[in-house]
């Protein structure tokens, strides 16, 4: 197993809670403009609603960051994931998806070098730590845009992400 830098390692985990922040604050906001039936509605069978989507994004970090990385037990029932309206109240199922969130936030920070080198099996697949953070990184944003997206069309809002942001400049 091959050693990474330190300085590049903190980077590297600097940066990928930097991006989970960002989604997660976007999921607040999309959240935030959803009435109890919009975060239950699933446009079609082949859909997902935001509450099934922050129920896999919740299985999905805690199979793959608290348990692939942190050694916790796998848990994980994929597919009740896509079930079980019912039976769950709407501030569970965003209080469960924050928890963990804010969890694997706080293990990739304490994650050091080797672990970020290291080869794990998780959900059948073999994955560096660093291999392991990109996916779940890109999962969530992945899965925040269907949330930003599902929001502006139930809600008709304009979410304002960037409105403290010139992203007209060029690079110099």
């Amino acid at each position: 197993m091959e050693e990474l830098s330190p300085i590049l390692a903190a980077d590297f985990r600097d940066q990928a809670v930097l991006r989970l922040s960002e989604s997660l604050e976007k999921i607040r906001g999309c959240m935030s403009e959803l009435d109890e039936e919009a975060f239950w509605y699933a446009p079609n069978k082949n859909s997902n609603s935001a509450a099934t989507l922050l129920r896999h994004l919740q299985g999905n970090i805690g199979q793959y960051i608290i348990s692939g990385l942190g050694g916790a037990a796998d848990h994980r029932e994929r597919e009740a994931e896509f079930t079980g309206k019912a039976i769950l109240k709407r501030r569970e199922v965003e209080a469960d998806f924050f928890e963990v969130a804010r969890k694997a936030k706080d293990l990739i920070q304490s994650l050091p070098e080797t672990v970020l080198a290291q080869r794990k099996q998780v959900q059948g697949f073999e994955l560096s730590g660093i291999g392991i953070i990109l996916h779940v990184v890109e999962h969530l944003s992945y899965h925040t845009g269907q949330l930003v997206y599902l929001t502006k069309q139930l809600a008709d809002v304009d979410l304002g992400f960037y409105k403290d942001f010139d992203l007209n400049q060029k690079n110099e």
